[in-house]
């Protein structure tokens, strides 16, 4: 089996957070993101913005609340791999920004194996 890249580690956060409200809650969110915001599951990686755009104007204010989930998720996933940064309750991080430095810091040590 071919190790798991970096937006299959990102989309599990995705999937357990959405998760975290119940099925039909994330059957309803992916189907929001993709029929009225044009962003099927898929595609999420690699279209933050829009991703994070989909979610607040679902969500509102909410959307930090799965936000932190999702990051908490990508980091307990990524842990035991080493291949992300350290999780500090007390820094805020944008989201955006968490994810895409936890990638560069997945790229760097999948080319160090």
């Amino acid at each position: 089996m071919a190790a798991k890249n970096f937006q299959e580690f990102f989309l599990e956060a995705v999937d357990d957070a959405f998760s975290s409200l119940g099925d039909s809650a994330k059957q309803s969110i992916y189907f929001h993101l993709e029929t009225t915001f044009k962003v099927p599951r898929d595609q999420i990686p690699r279209r933050l913005e829009d991703f994070e755009s989909g979610l607040e104007s679902i969500f509102g204010v909410g959307t930090r609340f799965l936000e932190i989930l999702i990051m908490k998720k990508l980091y307990e996933t990524m842990k035991p791999k080493g291949r992300t940064l350290r999780w500090d309750e007390g820094k805020e991080f944008k989201f955006i920004d968490y994810v895409r430095t936890a990638e560069q810091i997945f790229s760097k040590q999948k080319k160090r194996n």
